[in-house]
Protein backbone atom coordinates (compact mmCIF):
# COMPACT_ATOMS: atom_id res chain seq x y z
CA UNK A 1 0.00 0.00 0.00
CA UNK A 2 1.27 3.42 -1.06
CA UNK A 3 1.46 6.42 1.45
CA UNK A 4 -1.48 8.11 -0.60
CA UNK A 5 -3.70 4.53 -0.57
CA UNK A 6 -2.62 4.68 3.59
CA UNK A 7 -4.31 8.16 4.01
CA UNK A 8 -7.34 7.40 1.64
CA UNK A 9 -8.06 4.55 3.31
CA UNK A 10 -7.62 6.46 6.84
CA UNK A 11 -10.10 8.95 5.66
CA UNK A 12 -12.46 6.72 4.57
CA UNK A 13 -12.40 4.83 8.08
CA UNK A 14 -12.70 7.46 9.84
CA UNK A 15 -15.86 9.22 8.11
CA UNK A 16 -17.34 5.84 8.07
CA UNK A 17 -17.12 6.34 12.03
CA UNK A 18 -18.39 9.70 11.56
CA UNK A 19 -15.65 11.31 13.76
CA UNK A 20 -13.59 14.45 13.24
CA UNK A 21 -9.70 14.16 12.71
CA UNK A 22 -9.35 16.62 15.42
CA UNK A 23 -10.87 14.55 17.45
CA UNK A 24 -9.74 10.89 16.57
CA UNK A 25 -6.17 12.34 16.59
CA UNK A 26 -6.71 13.52 20.32
CA UNK A 27 -8.21 10.27 21.36
CA UNK A 28 -5.30 8.32 20.47
CA UNK A 29 -2.78 10.86 22.42
CA UNK A 30 -1.63 12.51 19.79
CA UNK A 31 -1.83 16.37 18.90
CA UNK A 32 -4.95 17.91 17.33
CA UNK A 33 -3.54 18.11 13.57
CA UNK A 34 -1.95 14.36 13.63
CA UNK A 35 -4.60 12.57 11.78
CA UNK A 36 -5.19 15.51 9.17
CA UNK A 37 -1.33 15.67 8.39
CA UNK A 38 -1.57 11.72 7.37
CA UNK A 39 -4.70 12.41 5.72
CA UNK A 40 -2.92 14.91 3.18
CA UNK A 41 -0.05 12.65 2.88
CA UNK A 42 2.60 14.59 4.72
CA UNK A 43 3.36 11.83 7.27
CA UNK A 44 2.85 8.18 7.71
CA UNK A 45 1.88 7.04 11.87
CA UNK A 46 4.60 5.12 13.79
CA UNK A 47 3.81 1.46 14.57
CA UNK A 48 1.99 2.18 17.71
CA UNK A 49 0.34 4.59 16.36
CA UNK A 50 -0.95 2.92 13.92
CA UNK A 51 -2.27 -0.02 15.85
CA UNK A 52 -3.63 2.95 17.94
CA UNK A 53 -5.43 4.02 15.18
CA UNK A 54 -6.58 0.45 14.46
CA UNK A 55 -8.04 0.13 18.19
CA UNK A 56 -10.06 3.31 17.51
CA UNK A 57 -11.78 2.61 14.60
CA UNK A 58 -11.99 -0.77 16.04
CA UNK A 59 -10.93 -2.87 13.52
CA UNK A 60 -7.40 -4.85 12.58
CA UNK A 61 -4.75 -4.10 10.93
CA UNK A 62 -5.17 -6.43 8.31
CA UNK A 63 -8.50 -5.28 7.52
CA UNK A 64 -7.11 -1.58 7.25
CA UNK A 65 -5.10 -2.81 4.41
CA UNK A 66 -7.41 -4.85 3.10
CA UNK A 67 -9.33 -3.05 0.43
CA UNK A 68 -11.60 -5.33 -0.55
CA UNK A 69 -13.35 -5.24 2.22
CA UNK A 70 -15.37 -1.71 1.88
CA UNK A 71 -17.01 -1.93 5.48
CA UNK A 72 -14.54 -3.26 8.02
CA UNK A 73 -16.33 -1.55 11.13
CA UNK A 74 -19.81 -2.52 9.85
CA UNK A 75 -18.49 -6.29 9.44
CA UNK A 76 -17.02 -6.47 12.82
CA UNK A 77 -20.12 -5.07 14.45
CA UNK A 78 -22.02 -7.61 12.39
CA UNK A 79 -19.78 -10.55 13.94
CA UNK A 80 -20.07 -9.14 17.71
CA UNK A 81 -23.98 -9.32 16.79
CA UNK A 82 -24.14 -12.74 15.18
CA UNK A 83 -21.98 -14.14 18.27
CA UNK A 84 -25.25 -14.41 20.49
CA UNK A 85 -27.57 -16.13 18.02
CA UNK A 86 -28.61 -19.80 18.10
CA UNK A 87 -27.62 -22.31 15.62
CA UNK A 88 -31.03 -21.31 13.84
CA UNK A 89 -30.66 -17.48 13.96
CA UNK A 90 -27.29 -18.21 12.29
CA UNK A 91 -28.78 -20.48 10.04
CA UNK A 92 -31.62 -17.79 8.56
CA UNK A 93 -28.95 -15.16 8.91
CA UNK A 94 -26.73 -17.38 5.97
CA UNK A 95 -29.12 -18.01 3.82
CA UNK A 96 -30.46 -14.33 4.42
CA UNK A 97 -26.92 -13.29 3.34
CA UNK A 98 -26.77 -15.72 0.71
CA UNK A 99 -29.51 -14.50 -1.52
Amino acid sequence: MQKEEFAKRLNELRLAKEVSAQKMSLAIGQSKGYIKTIECNRALPSMKAFFNICDYLGITPEQFFNLEVKNPLEINELKRSAAGLSSKQLDALISLLQS
